[in-house]
């Protein structure tokens, strides 16, 4: 569901798909790698 959101606002926003990838893998990369490794320990 995010992903649909973030693309929709690219749209809107006028970003390239690079700033939309940066986005998206910022996200999957920061605030899902922190929760997993706080689990982990």
């Amino acid at each position: 569901m995010t992903m649909k959101i973030d693309t929709l606002l690219a749209r809107h926003y006028g970003f390239t798909e690079e700033e939309l990838d940066f986005i998206l893998n910022y996200d999957i990369k920061y605030r899902l790698g922190r929760s997993t490794e706080a689990e982990e320990e």
